[in-house]
């Protein structure tokens, strides 16, 4: 069978971190770097879907392509590594320290923004003829995306950070949970199916992807957007970046570790004495 329990998996997670953590710079930055230009296409390619056939829900059911694909190629999410590398650390792996794990962090983070950028100057050139034109409909829904989840986060004051800072929890954690489901089965068709679900559920429901939003809010300063790259960082990167991380450590990395890697002995049956 194809199947993979959660005891044997969790192992697999401890041993992608550190196999993370590890790798080296050229690697790593490449890695990431294709992950960030695929995700990125794949947003593009769903709010495209979304405009041209008026139901988010179709650009949602689609977007997932992009994330199976970039994970089958071995490519490497911030929110991914979130998830995966901590445990290395807090199992003590050789060579694996906080050095280690900051190091990995960085060079991911730079390798997604500097992907997902690629991707922005890209569609930014092919919905507005290179520059000579007005954006198109996809553009023009691109651009306000970025100002609702900028300005408008920021013009709702402490409520509104305090739900994009959920929103990038509830992310992370749906987002991490498809990282590890892949790990569930030994198949290409079975990987497939069980990222395609936690994917699909933060993308309908507009959580915030800090990867993603290097594409959706770049992608909107270029086209002449009403918000600034200081918009951009305060009011929504930097925040989402922390709730990520917050999502994907707790509720998917410790909670999967502490359970399944670190299992408990069981309870003695009342009554009956422990041999």
């Amino acid at each position: 069978m194809s199947y993979v329990t959660p005891a044997e998996f969790s192992a697999q997670m401890v041993d992608a971190g550190a196999k993370k953590a590890l790798m080296s710079t050229k690697d790593t930055l490449i890695r990431s770097y294709m992950a960030g230009a695929i995700l990125a296409l794949a947003a593009a390619f769903a709010v495209t879907i979304a405009v041209q056939t008026g139901h988010f829900i179709i650009g949602a059911l689609l977007f997932p392509v992009g994330f199976c694909t970039l994970y089958l190629l071995g490519y490497d999410l911030l929110t991914g590594v979130f998830t995966l590398v901590p445990l290395a650390v807090i199992d003590k792996r050789p060579g694996v320290d906080m050095k280690a794990l900051w190091r990995n962090w960085g060079l991911v983070f730079v390798g997604n923004f500097a992907g997902a950028f690629t991707t922005a100057v890209f569609i930014t050139i092919t919905l507005t003829m290179g520059f000579t034109t007005e954006p198109n409909a996809v553009g023009q829904k691109l651009m306000d995306i970025g100002h609702a989840r900028t300005v408008g986060y920021a013009e709702a004051g402490g409520g509104g950070m305090l739900t994009l800072f959920i929103r990038a929890v509830m992310c992370n954690w749906m987002v991490s949970t498809g990282v590890v489901a892949a790990m569930m089965s030994t198949s290409t068709s079975g990987k497939i199916m069980a990222m395609w679900m936690p994917i699909l559920i933060f993308f309908y429901m507009g959580f915030e992807h800090s990867i993603v939003n290097m594409f959706l809010f770049p992608i909107g300063i270029l086209m002449g957007a009403d918000f600034t790259w200081g918009d951009y960082l305060l009011y929504n990167e930097i925040p989402t970046v922390i709730g990520n991380l917050v999502g994907g450590l707790t509720f998917v990395g410790a909670m999967l570790y502490s359970t399944y890697y670190k299992t408990s002995p069981a309870r003695e049956p009342k009554g009956v004495p422990a041999e």
